[in-house]
């Protein structure tokens, strides 16, 4: 169903494409907007070694709440920043992209677990990830990345 990747020497481990996954904080969510048209939006995410799941949150109204109800199909593509390649002006950066298709995370409490968790991807203030959590907890939904097909690159710019 998924297709292979084109120039396999430059395929990134399952290993490696889970580091990335887990180290990067950002991506771009895509999925089947309006009228057939893809609808890819920036997202921050979390992947749990745990259940291999990739989380991210979101309002409750919204494209992509609605384009999630209509198709749970969607891909994640993640990236690190690239490191610039010795006596070149180009960079040497890893990709990975995720087929999978999305669930709301119905429990609440298990909702909001996983919003600490993705937030202390970016902070250890917990203080603040608690102030977060009451803030906008009530409004905010959970989703879950299920991965039915992950595929890893290294580009070179050059």
């Amino acid at each position: 169903m998924f297709r292979e990747m084109m120039r396999s020497r430059q395929a990134l481990s399952r290993e490696e494409c889970l580091e990335l996954l887990r180290r990067e904080p950002r991506g771009v969510l895509s999925v089947h907007g309006d009228d057939g048209y893809p609808y890819g939006m920036p997202i921050n995410h979390f992947y749990n070694d745990e259940d291999g799941r990739i989380y991210f949150h979101g309002g409750r109204l919204g494209h992509k709440i609605d384009a999630l109800r209509r198709d749970a199909k969607a891909s994640l593509c993640v990236m690190d920043a690239g490191t610039p390649v010795e006596d070149g002006w180009w960079l040497r950066f890893r990709s990975v992209i995720v087929f999978g298709r999305v669930q709301f995370v119905e429990d609440h409490d298990r909702a909001m677990e996983i919003s600490r968790r993705l937030s202390r991807k970016f902070t250890q203030d917990e203080r603040y990830i608690e102030d977060e959590v009451a803030h906008s907890g009530p409004g905010t939904l959970v989703f879950a990345l299920i991965p039915e097909h992950v595929t890893g690159k290294t580009v070179n710019e050059r």
